[in-house]
């Protein structure tokens, strides 16, 4: 990987709370052009709360996140809503509208930011949707999917507008081993073929270490290590190795702390 150009994602000491609870410790992380960055780690890790950050869906305590040189920290609504159009998003549950037909949830984006006529939204839809290899689906409801379709429809949403970020979250969730390395296949060819910039969110082994050019490990909010797939597999981290490894973490409990929990002092 070739760090001396620009990334096109940057963060600098990402602070967030969510009440009075510390979630993400002073994380930074730079992003580079045509890169797949798996974040990977543990349940309460706090991977999805840095996606949904990097998202904009909420404000940090402190620090900054620049996506294509804008820091989204900084950025009005309005602003916000034009950076928005060069992100994609393929969200865990696929989250198709059910009340619209495949074709009709992946034109929806061209209906609501583009002027194309109709002919030209159809056939730009049945692009995107050959490209996930569900060319002849446009017509079918969600509900007549496989799991597997679904994911692979969001993701035919989510690029829809060719974007040049595209974030993932949780692709591999819920799918059986065969189907989960199909969708790694085709993440692979989305990145080469449309040149996008990918972050996936994920805590599969098997998919992440497939498709990663490097692997951010994180860990009770803060970043273990940054590096490619060897770099994360020959670590010495013990925590890392823990989670490579499946090997449950010996907690050392604070009598007085947990006694303060429980009577809420």
């Amino acid at each position: 990987m070739n760090t001396d150009r620009e990334p096109v994602i940057r963060v600098r000491d990402l602070v967030t709370h969510y009440g009075e609870r510390q979630i993400l410790k002073g994380v930074s992380l730079d992003v580079y052009s045509g890169e797949i960055m798996v974040i990977m780690g543990g349940s309460g890790s706090g991977k999805s709360t840095f996606l949904r950050f990097l998202l904009g869906l909420h404000v940090p305590t402190s620090g900054s996140i620049e996506l294509l040189g804008q820091d989204i920290t900084q950025l009005d609504s309005q602003e916000m809503y034009a950076l928005r159009k060069k992100m994609g998003v393929s969200f865990q549950g696929g989250a198709l509208f059910n009340s619209m037909t495949v074709g009709e949830n992946v034109q929806l984006p061209l209906r609501e930011h583009t002027d194309l006529d109709d002919a030209t939204i159809e056939i730009m839809s049945r692009l995107k949707l050959e490209l996930v290899n569900l060319g002849g689906f446009d017509k079918l409801m969600p509900a007549q999917l496989s799991g597997g379709m679904v994911k692979r429809a969001a993701l035919a949403r989510a690029i829809a507008m060719d974007p040049r970020l595209l974030f993932f979250d949780e692709p591999s969730a819920g799918l059986d081993p065969v189907v989960s390395a199909e969708l790694d296949e085709l993440i692979l060819k989305l990145r080469d073929a449309l040149n996008m910039t990918i972050v996936v969110v994920t805590h599969e082994l098997d998919s992440a270490f497939k498709i990663a050019d490097r692997i951010t490990v994180l860990d009770q909010g803060d970043i273990l290590l940054v590096g490619t797939v060897e770099e994360v597999r020959n670590s010495d981290n013990s925590r890392v190795q823990d989670l490579l490894n499946r090997r449950p973490r010996d907690e050392t409990i604070d009598p007085d702390a947990y006694m303060a929990r429980l009577t809420n002092a």
